[in-house]
């Protein structure tokens, strides 16, 4: 009798939805899909952090750029900013590889959300802290940077995973590119067997599921960590 389910295709394949064909080859699958999430993640943390100071700066010359900016990404489809990137970057720099503009996509398309937590962030700060400290004769910087940032910092913390979680989500995109992240991988797969897309990609689901539900269990961990230490 035939089994209504054959996972010996994920078996057989199981490196190459890993890490693709690394190290004899380049990497792909579950490996890449992190490594796009991960170098996007920490750009677009500085990148967020920028934008999002840029857009409560006093100067209209500035803060108004930096608002426009952000609202036209937000207001984009990512698969939209990838393309984007895609054509973009290759007619400005030359030969880009497919991986870098993705993650400069992502980049992008990140640091316009990141950049309203850390406004959010800022703006959580009780206001008596950033008066008392010009009190003190501290210049505007000084204050944002020695007293009000590291604090707000701490309180975006869990808002920066979430957001990661769903940058992990986001590379599922890269696929449309030719990047070889766990879609594409599997995509790969199935259109060589042609016989198991049910096990394919509900094994994927799963590692997608797997990946971020641990980031998201990280991110309330976290959350209530620092809320017991303000407690306290």
């Amino acid at each position: 009798m035939e089994h209504f389910l054959d996972f010996s295709v994920i078996s057989d394949n199981f490196t190459y939805f890993m890490i693709g064909r690394f190290p004899h080859g380049p990497l792909g699958g579950v490996g890449l899909t992190m490594y796009l999430a991960v170098v996007a993640c920490i750009l677009s943390f500085f990148g967020g952090l920028i934008l999002g100071l840029l857009s409560i700066s006093r100067f209209y010359f500035v803060r108004y750029p930096a608002l426009a900016f952000i609202n036209l990404v937000r207001g984009m489809p990512l698969l939209m900013v990838i393309f984007w990137m895609y054509f973009l970057m290759p007619a400005l720099f030359g030969k880009v590889a497919e991986n870098n503009t993705v993650i400069m996509a992502l980049t992008l398309f990140t640091s316009a959300y990141m950049s309203r937590i850390v406004v959010a962030g800022i703006e959580g700060i009780p206001k008596g802290q950033t008066e008392a400290a010009v009190s003190t004769g501290l210049a505007p910087w000084q204050v944002m940077l020695y007293i009000v940032l590291p604090q707000g910092l701490r309180n975006m913390i869990p808002s920066f995973v979430n957001q990661f979680v769903s940058l992990i989500k986001d590379t599922s995109l890269a696929f449309i590119v030719g990047v070889s992240e766990l879609t594409h991988v599997a995509t790969q797969i199935n259109n060589r067997t042609m016989a198991f897309p049910t096990e394919i990609f509900m094994f994927i689901a799963l590692v997608y599921f797997i990946i971020c539900y641990a980031f998201t269990s990280l991110s309330r961990w976290l959350e209530g960590r620092l809320s017991w230490s303000k407690v306290t």
